[in-house]
C-alpha cells in the first residue's frame, strides 16, 4: 500500500508476484481494510454527497450504509469508487425516535466540518439501540470525521481522522463521549519526513432534546479538535528552535572548524601523552 496519497500501487505488485490469482486474493483482503482504516470518503454515484468507508456502516465487504441519505453503496475498493446505490432496507435503519437524535447530530456536525475541514466529510451511525421506539432505554452513536489533502505535485499528502463515540444513558440523563483523533502527514521533497500521531479524549454532557444534545456534543468535539490542532501547530513552531537543534551534533567547545588539511594537530596519541606526562 502507498501512504496517504491513496491505496494505489507504488510498485507493479502484480508483476512482482507473477501470479494473478495470488494478487487478486491478497488485494481483495488488503484494499477494504485500507479504505476502512483510512476512513476513505467517496462521491456517491447520484452526486447526493459523499460516503465514508468505515466499519460502522459496513453491511458486508463491498456494501456500506450512508446514514444521511439512507442508501447503501456498493464499493469497488481497488478503484476507490461507488459503483451503484440502493435504498436501505428498514432493518438497516434506526427507528424514528433514534433517527431524530442521529439526524440532529449529523446536521450540527456537518456544519462544523464544512467550517473546519476543506473537503472534509462526516457521518453519524447508530451503533447500538437502533430499534428503540421511545424514551426509557440506552443507545449509542459513533461519529466519524475524515479529511484528506493529497498534493503529490507539491510532494505532500496528509489526513485528519477522528472517531467519536457517544453513549446515551437514559436513567442518568447523561451522555458519555470518547474520541480518538489521528493525524498523518508525509512530505517527500528532497527527503522523506512523516508525521503519524494520535490522541484520545474524554468528555460528557447532559442528555437533552435531540437538537440541544446535537449542539452540545458538536461544541465538545469542536473544542477538543481545535485544542489538539493548536497543540500541533505550536509543536511545529518550536521545531526549528528546539527539536531540530537537539538532533544536530553540537559544535566543539573550541568552536573552531576541524582542520582536515592537518589532522595531526588532533593526534590522540600526542594528547594522551601530554595529559599523562608520558616520556618524562
Amino acid at each position: 500500500m502507498s501512504d496517504e496519497g491513496g491505496a494505489g500501487e507504488p510498485l507493479n505488485v502484480r508483476a512482482l508476484l507473477g501470479d494473478d490469482a495470488v494478487y487478486e486474493a491478497a488485494a481483495a483482503e488488503a484494499f477494504p481494510e485500507y479504505n476502512k482504516a483510512r476512513l476513505v470518503s467517496l462521491e456517491l454515484p447520484d452526486r447526493s454527497g459523499d460516503i465514508i468507508i468505515s466499519t460502522y456502516g459496513e453491511i458486508d465487504k463491498n456494501n456500506y450504509l450512508d446514514p444521511r441519505t439512507a442508501q447503501v453503496a456498493t464499493i469497488d475498493h481497488m478503484k476507490q469508487t461507488c459503483t451503484k446505490l440502493r435504498p436501505a432496507e428498514d432493518e438497516e435503519l434506526p427507528s424514528a425516535y433514534i433517527e431524530e437524535f442521529r439526524c440532529a447530530l449529523d446536521v450540527e456536525l456537518s456544519k462544523y466540518v464544512v467550517e473546519a475541514y476543506p473537503k472534509g466529510a462526516c457521518a453519524v451511525y447508530c451503533t447500538s439501540g437502533k430499534d428503540i421506539e421511545g424514551p426509557g432505554a440506552d443507545f449509542s452513536f459513533t461519529a466519524v470525521i475524515s479529511a484528506a489533502k493529497r498534493s503529490p505535485q507539491n510532494f505532500c499528502n496528509g489526513s485528519w481522522r477522528s472517531i467519536w463515540t457517544m453513549d446515551f444513558n437514559y436513567e442518568l440523563q447523561f451522555v458519555d463521549i470518547k474520541g480518538k483523533i489521528q493525524v498523518d502527514a508525509h512530505y517527500f521533497e528532497e527527503g522523506n519526513v512523516q508525521l503519524d500521531t494520535n490522541i484520545d479524549r474524554k468528555d460528557s454532557t447532559m442528555m437533552q432534546s435531540p437538537d440541544d444534545c446535537a449542539v452540545s456534543i458538536t461544541n465538545i468535539i469542536r473544542h477538543h479538535e481545535s485544542e489538539y490542532l493548536s497543540s500541533l501547530e505550536e509543536s511545529y513552531l518550536n521545531l526549528s528552535d528546539a527539536t531540530f537543534k537537539d538532533l544536530r551534533r553540537k559544535l566543539p567547545v573550541t568552536r573552531t572548524l576541524f582542520p582536515w588539511h592537518n589532522t595531526l594537530a588532533f593526534s590522540l596519541t600526542r594528547d594522551l601523552a601530554k595529559e599523562l606526562a608520558l616520556g618524562k
